[in-house]
């Protein structure tokens, strides 16, 4: 009469194939517009969302998270718009700095120069009192690929190389340190990557849903882990 008592669900685990997960988390704006809300309320939304999201991929055995935050063409959108991203990043930092339980190493990843010395240092500090746990997160903010890749170059130039090779570049990338992500998750429906690690990705496996991120759920993370596993990765190989 009353069916089977429903079973608490079971996180998938992953290994050694599946290390680090990167999340380009959209459809935030487009969430609150179809609820009668402004854009704002949307990315507070995406803001739990990820928090979520963040604590199921360490809980599965992911070793790397890194999420689009705040990329460098979107001080294009509306200054309210920006400002609460803005605010919703101050208080998730403040959250960081009160929270000793997480088992996440904290880095933030980008241009930083263009944020307020409070904000930098606020982010300074969460890295540096994060820096003993096992889950690495880059939370990209002011990230831009093509900035990335330029910056990496021209660090080099300053240190007055005349030929610099493959690994020169990746040492001087702002995700030193971390591998290549091995999946790419992008919600909201767009297919593109969007300026997001042009150069870590180049055999990273791109996985699109239309789920807007607000709505993104543990068993979707489930369902694009389960795709990732497969496909066969050749590596230009056969």
């Amino acid at each position: 009469m009353f069916g089977k008592k429903k079973q608490p669900k079971q996180a998938v685990t992953v290994d050694e194939r599946l290390q680090h997960i990167a999340f380009i988390m959209d459809g935030n704006g487009r969430w609150a517009q179809r609820r009668g809300m402004p854009r704002e309320f949307g990315h507070s939304q995406g803001g739990a969302t990820f928090k979520k999201i963040a604590r199921y991929c360490e809980k599965v055995g992911l070793k790397y998270m890194t999420v689009y935050a705040f990329s460098t063409e979107n001080w294009k959108r509306p200054q309210k718009e920006v400002d609460a991203i803005m605010e919703i990043l101050d208080q998730y930092l403040d959250e960081c700095l009160a929270d000793k339980e997480e088992q996440v190493h904290f880095r933030f990843v980008g241009n930083l120069s263009i944020f307020p010395t409070s904000l930098r240092e606020k982010m300074e500090k969460v890295e540096r009192e994060s820096a003993d746990k096992p889950f690495i997160l880059n939370v990209a903010v002011n990230y831009g690929g093509r900035e990335e890749i330029t910056h990496a170059c021209n660090e080099l130039i300053r240190e007055g190389r005349t030929e610099i090779t493959e690994a020169d570049i990746s040492e001087k990338l702002y995700t030193v340190g971390c591998p290549d992500p091995d999946l790419i998750v992008r919600t909201g429906g767009d297919l593109r990557s969007s300026n997001f690690l042009l150069w870590q990705s180049a055999y990273a496996e791109y996985y699109f849903t239309k789920v807007l991120w607000p709505d993104y759920s543990t068993n979707d993370v489930d369902e694009a882990i389960a795709e990732f596993y497969k496909r066969k990765r050749r590596f230009g190989g056969v």
